[in-house]
């Protein structure tokens, strides 16, 4: 089955690539990438397969009932027109996946608009293949905007936070 880093690094090449369509099969486990105006919009893995998946270092894991991901659509991002400000610090996600902002869906956001934050400051949860990431600010300052919204699904490197820096 295709490891975490597998998946980040062949999305990567198709998207910087001019193949608008890629199949990959390896142990029963298919993989199809296709890609309209430069933006990887579906990822395919077969319904009867386990990943298997390895965590972010910069991440800490907490696992769940493990399922199968049978289909992630990647939506095209669009970005407020403050984030070419250079003075602000983006937390970009670490991987593909669902942004959520609190650690279930009765407890309050790990962050909002206006929170001071520090380099240990947990400030969201990108699900993996039902493993469940913290994402760390990794930096000191304070949350200027956030990005995406609640629910929503996330590319490797896309910008999640604006962080004004102390």
């Amino acid at each position: 089955m295709f490891k975490v880093q597998e998946l980040r690094e062949i999305i990567k090449l198709v998207d910087n690539s001019s193949i608008d369509e890629f199949v990959y099969e390896n142990d029963g486990a298919k993989l199809k990438l296709k890609k309209n105006n430069g933006v990887i919009s579906e990822v395919v893995l077969p319904k009867e397969a386990t990943p298997v998946v390895q965590a972010p270092p910069v991440a800490a894991a907490v696992v769940t009932e493990p399922k199968t991901v049978e289909e992630v659509k990647v939506e095209e991002k669009t970005a407020p027109a403050n984030v070419e400000d250079s003075t602000l610090h983006k937390i970009t996600s670490p991987m593909v996946g669902t942004f959520y902002q609190a650690p279930s869906p009765d407890a309050p956001a790990y962050v909002s608009v206006g929170d001071k934050v520090s380099e240990e400051s947990i400030v969201c949860i990108v699900e993996a293949m039902k493993l469940f990431n913290e994402i760390e600010a990794e930096i000191k300052g304070e949350i200027v905007e956030i990005l995406v919204k609640d629910g929503q699904l996330v590319e490797y490197g896309q910008p999640l936070f604006l962080v004004k820096p102390e």
